[in-house]
């Protein structure tokens, strides 16, 4: 498969269910490719000095939160990282849609059992916690960009 981002698609827990990002023209999935969006408005230089950005903006908040940085952002499919997240009123809501892909990483503590996850486009920024088995979501902070 050939991806607008460079992203190894060979690699991709769901490239069974991908129609190719040339394909589909950038909505492997039926949805909103964030890497896909922002290469074919500006190019893949700009869409790198994004990601940098953007990892530089969330490595400050992660700070904020007493957590270490990311290193990368990756292109994530919605459906990998798209939790389900118990409201105070106890109904559960997932936040992203499944067949977006966005960008995102995981700092595992495995000896503590969780772990916490970034996920953001052009539009959000979400850190949340969870157990390492991705069960007990809860939002840490979502900030609209």
């Amino acid at each position: 498969m050939n991806a607008y981002c460079g992203a190894n698609c060979e690699n991709c827990p769901s490239k069974a269910t991908c129609k190719g990002c040339r394909n589909s023209c950038g909505s492997p999935f039926g949805g909103r490719c964030v890497a896909a969006e922002y290469i074919k408005a500006v190019g893949v230089e700009a869409y790198e000095a994004f990601k940098k950005t953007l990892t530089e903006e969330i490595n400050v908040l992660l700070s904020a939160e007493g957590l270490p940085p990311v290193d990368r952002l990756f292109e994530l499919v919605g459906e990998q990282v798209n939790l389900e997240y118990a409201m105070p009123s106890g109904r559960k809501v997932k936040f992203l849609n499944d067949k977006n892909i966005y960008l995102g990483a995981q700092i595992e503590f495995a000896d503590l059992g969780v772990c916490y996850g970034v996920v953001a486009d052009t539009t959000f920024l979400l850190i949340c916690s969870y157990s390492v088995n991705g069960s007990e979501p809860e939002v840490v902070l979502y900030k609209r960009r």
